[in-house]
């Protein structure tokens, strides 16, 4: 996050005596980083956060990768993911590398028996369908439709959703996941022509203590195991915290695209950024204006990085026969452009409703046997018609 926020109870100076009522000591924590040199939050504990019980076998998750050269384009059913009961065995990596797993997830119960923690990266997690509640200690977060979920690694939560019926993309980055600078001033503060303004961002908010002691699990997600690991007290025991480290939502319609009179490029879209790898959002816009205008975009050659787009809603204006959940992987080293039709049915269009989330990578993804189980086999021939 680049601005600093605080929720809770704290001591007038940090590193100093904080006590409860009762006389005993609050127990501070920093949670920092790329080691001490990044965003940071202090935050304030009931008990020490060191009392673990004991700690289960862990379980293997590697994703089973089906492809890893890939030089074909590609389209995946997304919507064909089967629905599955338990959050952390429903989410189900698509694409991966070494700076990025993008998941597809359709889970029907809440985590009401366990809390998680991903470890090893920063999880976005887009919402395409469903509504409820994510408790961290940090605060909670009420999500709905459209919402980017951004949960920094090492951030304990539950997700408690409000239907039976959701679907998630989840995007786990290895290294952080911040805003672009190029939207920000040397303060970080978003700059007057950002498409993103400090107001749209939703912060932790009722913040509760909970002081319980005995068994919690919390199933830990390092490298490709979860790792089960009990402790002696609830994880959510802050009274207070205060940084620039926290979990937060961005809605996706609350994006304010950039027009001009000609096609822009992509990288107007451009929502996050991460090592090797950004992330963009399509959202409903007003079509280029100048009078020759054709707002398709143009073909583009995929020299440095591989193109995802997760299709959300709406018409989307370059592709044909494109439905709700599905994906699209444009490789390293094939061109893409509009679809057949696609040019002549734009010109003189004045808006578009389509609603999309796009990945570059700059390293090439591999595909999983869960791709390859809900691919399209047809896409690639589909520019001859």
């Amino acid at each position: 996050m680049p601005f600093y926020y605080s929720l809770g109870n704290l001591p007038p100076k940090r590193h100093t005596v904080f006590r409860n009522t009762q006389g005993g000591l609050y127990y501070e924590e920093l949670v920092s980083t790329e080691g001490f040199s990044s965003l940071y939050s202090l935050v304030y504990h009931v008990y020490p956060p060191t009392r673990i019980r004991k700690i289960g076998t862990a379980v293997d998750i590697a994703p089973k990768v089906a492809v890893v050269n890939n030089t074909i384009h590609r389209s995946f059913r997304g919507f064909d993911i089967l629905p599955v009961s338990d959050y952390v065995e429903s989410r189900k990596v698509i694409l991966c590398n070494q700076d990025v797993q993008l998941s597809l997830a359709a889970p029907q119960q809440s985590t009401t028996d366990y809390f998680f923690k991903n470890a090893m990266a920063d999880e976005l997690i887009f919402v395409h369908q469903g509504s409820g509640v994510v408790k961290t200690a940090f605060g909670s977060l009420p999500f709905k439709y459209g919402d980017y979920i951004h949960i920094p690694r090492g951030v304990v939560y539950q997700i408690f959703f409000d239907t039976p019926q959701n679907r998630l993309l989840i995007i786990e980055s290895f290294s952080p996941i911040y805003f672009p600078k190029k939207y920000l001033n040397r303060f970080g503060q978003f700059e007057e022509h950002s498409p993103i303004y400090e107001r749209d961002i939703q912060k932790p908010q009722d913040l509760e203590t909970h002081s319980e002691e005995g068994e919690f699990e919390i199933r830990v997600k390092k490298e490709h195991q979860i790792i089960p690991v009990i402790y002696a007290n609830h994880p959510f025991d802050l009274v207070g915290w205060d940084g620039y480290f926290y979990p937060y939502i961005f809605s996706i319609h609350n994006f304010e695209p950039i027009t001009g009179r000609l096609h822009q490029p992509p990288p107007v879209h451009q929502t996050y950024e991460a090592r090797n790898f950004v992330v963009c959002s399509f959202c409903p816009r007003l079509y280029d204006y100048h009078p020759l205008a054709i707002p398709a975009p143009y073909a583009h050659s995929n020299i440095d990085s591989d193109e995802v787009l997760y299709y959300v809603d709406g018409d989307f204006m370059s592709r044909n026969n494109i439905q709700k959940g599905q994906i699209t992987l444009h490789p390293i080293g094939l061109a893409h452009g509009p679809h057949p039709g696609a040019i002549e049915r734009s010109i003189g269009a004045k808006e578009t409703k389509e609603l999309a989330v796009m990945v570059d990578t700059f390293r090439p993804l591999h595909l999983t046997q869960e791709a390859v189980s809900i691919e399209d086999p047809t896409y690639l021939y589909s520019w001859l018609n």
